[in-house]
């Protein structure tokens, strides 16, 4: 009897969990939520509404895809998407939550946060990147910052990918062996790897405080991604109550013709090669 090596198995394992979304359907049922997302998006703009999504969750839990599928058909003027870098010197003197109370979202916007204010409890936490201190007065400050949010009239929703730590290994291999991938793959997401109950750990001690019923953590199960992302939209869609009020058709105007122009000769312009 042979035994399956680790990445056979965990490309079965991948099969397994993606047999029951083929691709036809999933490019069917994600072209009829990205056709709704538009729809809210208009909604969202007339109305002036001010829309934050939290993604949060393990490194490679399939978070920057599903923000992809969502903004994929989106106007970026409406809907941007926050990703902020490592703090500078000067960001690290302010409050905490200073440096992303500015990409807050104005009237008729949306903007989602790949990874968010929850760093603190999360990678700072593990990582020793904060001290005790700071991490109990964030535990102590999130949900009270989050209130005043929604007593704002900020629509705050939060997502967790969840993924198991074999699918996870398996997401790291993937992208070690492709180099189109493997910037994706940082030091940090290696010590990840190895700290996985204490990542576990942060987590569940950072959800028994700051799950509030003003803004709940919305956990999706990502080891498909096909699935999260459609799953994750199908949900986000449902938070907001929002009509179809998408423009009619527009129909062109006739050009008009232009008496007297004279192009300029083409060779004087600089083309790209065709190589291709």
């Amino acid at each position: 009897m042979t035994t399956k090596s680790k990445d056979e198995k965990g490309k079965a394992d991948k099969n397994k969990g993606e047999k029951k979304v083929r691709k036809l359907h999933y490019e069917r049922e994600l072209t009829k939520l990205q056709r709704e997302l538009v729809k809210l998006q208009e909604w969202v703009r007339q109305k002036g509404l001010k829309v934050v999504v939290l993604f949060e969750g393990r490194d490679a839990a399939g978070k920057g895809g599903a923000i992809k599928r969502i903004t994929e058909c989106l106007n970026p003027r409406i809907c941007r998407v926050v990703a902020l870098g490592t703090p500078s010197d000067k960001e690290k003197t302010q409050w905490y939550f200073q440096r992303y109370v500015a990409q807050l979202p104005a009237a008729g916007e949306i903007v989602l946060f790949d990874r968010s204010w929850y760093n603190r409890a999360g990678v700072e936490r593990v990582m020793g990147f904060c001290t005790e201190d700071e991490y109990q007065e964030f535990l102590r400050s999130c949900p009270e910052f989050e209130r005043m949010l929604v007593r704002a009239g900020i629509i705050l929703i939060k997502y967790w990918f969840s993924v198991s730590d074999e699918e996870q290994e398996r997401r790291f291999r993937a992208r070690i062996k492709d180099p189109i991938k493997r910037w994706k793959l940082s030091p940090m997401d290696l010590e990840s790897r190895a700290r996985w109950v204490e990542y576990s750990q942060a987590k569940d001690a950072m959800f028994a405080v700051c799950d509030i019923p003003q803004a709940r953590w919305n956990v999706v199960q990502a080891d498909c991604k096909k699935r999260a992302r459609l799953n994750c939209i199908h949900h986000l869609l449902k938070q907001i109550e929002y009509r179809d009020l998408t423009p009619p058709p527009i129909e062109l105007p006739p050009r008009k013709r232009q008496k007297g122009y004279v192009r300029p000769p083409l060779s004087d312009q600089l083309f790209v090669p065709e190589v291709y």
